[in-house]
């Protein structure tokens, strides 16, 4: 049995970023497998879902950080839903290849994640699709748990803490399978204007940390502060006269995206 997993809370992504996943893992991974869900409500999400309550933190949240810590929960000597192996996956992510080496690469003891393309001269982990054996990790948890802010503070990421925590150190996947939509899909500025996204030779994984997310990038939209299919000239003009993408004027006009057909086609249940 191959175990996907994956978190939701609060209310950035709804119900159907899990089901959309549980219909990708399912039209490229090999069964048996089944796809966990820790969320703090099982309202909307299909019946092929196993959902369990998403364990509480242990701790104060710490502040002042950007990092997902909530995830850490994974890391508890006991994770409802789950033993052995289990593949972790982020709810913004588009799976365009097969999956089945994802659970066969390296050994069952390998903590495996994605190398953090944002950072390519550190040795650092990127935790939106990793790989780990359930419960043998538990003093990563324990740790964060006993110090919340003071590792907050030091690694600003739960993923650069992850990778610096695992005993033994982390793997990473081959460089082709697991891809960021910003750095390795999209365009630089300015092609983005002119060109869309294109899939890299290879990737299995389109991973979307630090936004934008799938459902705005397929519709042509950076974010929610504008509208849908909003033309490169209308995206240009909004620089000086709104709503702009990011109150500052020069990132407004880098964080432009043209309507991304394969995601439409690929991202669905």
């Amino acid at each position: 049995m191959k175990n996907v997993v994956c978190v939701k809370w609060g209310t950035a992504y709804g119900p159907e970023y899990v089901n959309r996943l549980y219909g990708m893992v399912a039209r490229h991974l090999s069964p048996p497998f089944r796809l966990v869900c820790l969320a703090d409500s099982a309202e909307g999400l299909r019946r092929e879902v196993e959902y369990f309550p998403l364990p509480e933190l242990g701790c104060p949240h710490p502040q002042r950080t950007m990092g997902m810590w909530r995830k850490q929960v994974l890391w508890g000597r006991e994770v409802p839903g789950l033993s052995g192996v289990a593949l972790f996956i982020d709810l913004d992510s588009v799976i365009v290849g097969p999956l089945d080496d994802y659970f066969s690469y390296g050994s069952p003891e390998d903590v495996i994640v994605a190398r953090n393309w944002a950072k390519p001269f550190q040795r650092l982990g990127q935790t939106s699709v990793f790989r780990y054996p359930v419960g043998a990790n538990p003093h990563v948890l324990d740790d964060f748990r006993a110090d919340p802010q003071g590792i907050a503070d030091r690694y600003g990421f739960e993923q650069h803490y992850v990778t610096h925590a695992v005993h033994g150190g982390v793997k990473f996947w081959p460089e082709a399978w697991t891809r960021h939509f910003r750095l390795h899909c999209l365009p630089g500025f300015p092609m983005r204007y002119f060109v869309p996204a294109k899939l890299r030779p290879g990737a299995r994984i389109i991973t979307f940390p630090g936004g934008p997310n799938p459902d705005d990038v397929m519709l042509g939209r950076w974010n929610k502060e504008v509208p849908p299919h909003r033309s490169r000239w209308e995206h240009l003009r909004a620089t000086f006269t709104g709503p702009r993408v990011d109150t500052s004027r020069w990132r407004h006009l880098q964080r432009f995206v043209l309507p991304v057909p394969w995601i439409a086609e690929l991202w669905r249940e």
